[in-house]
């Protein structure tokens, strides 16, 4: 895009969005660039919540009771009617047990709930797959359509053993369905001509819906790496008026075969979502891991490993950038796609777009949005060094009129500048401190600030769970000019280690919300007590799946590799010999990396080694892993 083009600056553009709707959270990330920011946020400035401000001190000041754990981001609808009880300011949240509540924002009170179905099992994942939760329902965060007052959601439910997927457009005040939910279905065709169906038992919709270009969007993952001879990556649309299909569909991966029958190449983004440009139309989002021989990376048959732009209409990959180490990428399970696409706002003197987006190895690519590449090419602007991510990055505009880019690798969070040009780059400027926490690296941010008014902006991140016996996690506000941390609290509970705690809190009106496992809270500046958290109870046999007569399950470290063998150190100490053959041959087998944790489920020969029939990845922390059975 010409710089002649460009009427508004960013700041602009944001804050008369801003003007419009000063105060409601419509979808992930805020907006459909994915920047995280609110810059209509006058009440919780960096002293407010440091100090307090007339008598009030900022605490969590409400703690909502929900029916099971919450990985989707709450959205905020002000002024919204709710039928038969009037106007309310309302938090809408889902739940993995496919509950979706409309709360007032204020006070706290369940105004509405619906229930889409069953859910998932852990029982009937491919493999068990416990990165998440006993179920799988609601995983995703739902986008609103502010124009049609209408919510889209994607449910996963379990009837007569069967998983299917729903997308599902319900009204803000009733939260019923505006028009018939549909079934995900898709197909595409294969490089030998097959016709590749999908497969909603071995596909996982994690990544957050995307409203844009009259569509709905979503991504689709595996679980767990598990049934990779079957799951592959998805990206579809639907009208949003009709939730009809759209005519084209994205499937990441359409080989034939591959050395060891793995595909993958999943949209996941530790839940980030896709995004998309409001001037072009396109779509971006980053894909994870394929075959781990890495020698199927291809930038027409399989876009694994890289950043990607598609058409509005999903016909055509416009462009993609696969770093240069994909092959070390693929070989060593640290995967481009855990970490989301954020497309940085127009900047003033800019002669065209800009994006970002790291991976688990700690990279930040720095990308001309409208040309990220043509895969296996280092075409991008600048490679910057963020720490590990499972994560994504937000966005805000200071006060000298130019974007600031908010990573969040590792366990610190980190302000860049974005410097404009022919040649622009990302200037670091300033660190927080740790968050902490003991799942995967890496955690998600959100913005709030007084417009672009200087010394206003604040950092608020969630935490993952910090190793105790009640894995709690804890609510963090940082000055995004100093890097000074304001505030840090209790903010619930996350039980379900085995699955990373991609919280993003959402803040509106004075307020912050935080959907954890089995609670809502609510934070803000009060003169009373601070409120008492739910209590939510938690069995850890439910994360445990059904093991046959004679099997036994062990968490360890991977110390040595070789074909068809693993050398793992189990938490005593003592080294197991593993035979993966079995794993391997079933496609029950997420690829190991030494110094990595594993999950296995087997049995013992006569000689002690250990045949595994199940390989799953494990979190490196102990504290994070459950009993050996």
């Amino acid at each position: 895009m010409a710089i002649g083009m460009r009427v508004l600056t960013v700041a602009g553009l944001l804050l008369a969005a801003a003007a419009a709707q000063a105060a409601d959270v419509n979808t992930y990330h805020n907006d459909s660039y994915r920047t995280g920011w609110n810059p209509a946020e006058s009440v919780l400035t960096p002293s407010a919540v440091r100090k307090g401000a007339n008598g009030r001190t900022f605490k969590m000041i409400g703690s909502v009771a929900l029916d099971d754990q919450a990985y989707a981001q709450p959205l905020i609808k002000t002024a919204q009617a709710i039928q038969g009880q009037g106007t309310h300011d309302v938090v809408y949240v889902a739940t993995e047990s496919n509950t979706l509540y409309a709360i007032d924002a204020n006070d706290g009170s369940v105004l509405l709930s619906r229930n889409f179905g069953p859910p998932v099992p852990i029982n009937a994942l491919p493999g068990g797959c416990g990165n998440n939760g006993p179920t799988i329902g609601i995983e995703s965060t739902p986008v609103i359509d502010p124009a049609t007052s209408t919510l889209y959601l994607i449910a996963y439910t379990y009837t007569n053993s069967v998983q299917q997927y729903h997308l599902h457009a319900v009204d803000l005040s009733t939260l019923a369905d505006v028009v018939p939910a549909v079934k995900v279905t898709a197909s595409a065709k294969l490089d030998n001509g097959i016709t590749y169906r999908f497969n909603a038992a071995v596909s996982r919709q994690r990544s957050a819906l995307l409203l844009a270009n009259g569509n709905v969007y979503a991504g689709f993952a595996s679980f767990c790496d598990v049934s990779a001879d079957k799951s592959r990556g998805w990206v579809l649309g639907w009208q949003k008026d009709t939730l009809t299909p759209m005519a084209h569909n994205e499937l990441t991966n359409v080989l034939a075969s591959a050395p060891d029958n793995f595909f993958l190449s999943s949209v996941w983004m530790s839940g980030y979502g896709l995004a998309s440009n409001p001037s072009t139309g396109d779509i971006y989002f980053v894909t994870g891991n394929s075959d781990y021989s890495g020698t199927t990376l291809d930038p027409k048959k399989n876009i694994a490993e890289s950043a990607v732009q598609m058409s509005a209409d999903l016909s055509t990959v416009k462009s993609l950038f696969t770093p240069p180490d994909a092959v070390t990428l693929e070989n060593q399970d640290t995967d481009y796609g855990s970490g989301g696409f954020l497309l940085i706002p127009p900047q003033p003197n800019q002669p065209f777009d800009l994006g970002a987006a790291a991976g688990k190895d700690g990279n930040l690519y720095f990308f001309n949005a409208d040309n990220l590449g043509t895969g296996m090419s280092n075409t991008n602007l600048g490679t910057y060094g963020v720490g590990s991510c499972w994560c994504g990055q937000s966005y805000y505009t200071a006060a000298d009129g130019t974007g600031r880019v908010v990573t969040s690798g590792g366990d610190n969070a980190a302000v860049w500048k974005v410097k404009s040009g022919a040649h622009p780059k990302l200037v670091s400027l300033v660190a927080s401190q740790s968050i902490g926490g003991n799942q995967d690296p890496g955690f998600f941010t959100s913005i709030s600030s007084n417009g672009t008014t200087d010394g206003t902006a604040v950092i608020w991140a969630v935490s993952r769970p910090d190793g105790t016996a009640q894995h709690n996690v804890s609510l963090f506000a940082f000055n995004a000019r100093k890097g000074n941390t304001l505030f840090s609290g209790h903010a619930g509970t996350w039980p379900n280690t085995g699955g990373n705690s991609d919280i993003v809190p959402t803040v509106a009106n004075g307020k912050v919300y935080v959907a954890t496992y089995k609670t809502l809270d609510i934070f803000g500046l009060s003169s009373a007590a601070p409120a008492k958290q739910v209590e939510a109870s938690y069995s850890p046999s439910a994360m445990q799946v059904a093991l046959p007569p004679g099997t036994h399950e062990i968490y360890g470290i991977v110390k040595a590799m070789k074909a068809g063998m693993l050398t793992v150190q189990r938490r005593d100490g003592s080294l197991l010999t593993v035979d993966t053959t079995v794993a391997e041959q079933t496609w029950r087998y997420a690829e190991p990396a030494t110094g990595n944790g594993v999950i296995l489920r087997g049995s013992f020969d006569a000689k002690g080694v250990f045949h595994a029939d199940i390989v799953l990845h494990a979190k490196k922390d102990p504290a994070m892993w459950l009993a050996d059975r």
